[in-house]
């Protein structure tokens, strides 16, 4: 699995992928730190990547658009630390692989997880 990191989340999420044998990259890597979440979801998808971040605005895109790639994972939590956020979605990873497989909005919250696959109708 591919994964890109939105600016809202902290490079120590980059790393903590790699550390655990995925392919993971920041969009300020990319030289994308100030591109439009359309763009950073047009990459994505055009290198079968799947967008980390804690901006709603990218499931409003993909429901707006149709789309049913990328997988966007949208993080919304009362503690947003690096270390929680880490954490959650080294854990969360295995549960919602088939998921992300197939084109999903997955929101990981405090207590739960919510999945919509893609296209939203």
């Amino acid at each position: 699995m591919k994964f890109l990191i939105d600016m809202a989340l902290s490079p120590k999420t980059v790393n903590v992928l790699r550390n655990s044998g995925y392919e993971a990259v920041r969009v300020n890597e990319l030289g994308m730190a100030k591109s439009k979440d359309g763009e950073i979801l047009e990459c994505a998808a055009k290198n079968d990547m799947i967008v980390i971040t804690a901006d709603l605005d990218f499931g409003d895109i993909l429901a707006f658009t149709g789309y049913k790639k990328p997988s966007v994972i949208i993080f919304r939590l009362k503690d947003p630390s690096p270390e929680h956020i880490n954490s959650l979605l080294l854990s969360s990873i295995p549960r919602i692989k088939d998921s992300l497989d197939k084109g999903s909005i997955v929101v990981v919250e405090d207590y739960r997880i919510r999945i919509r696959e893609l296209p939203v109708p």
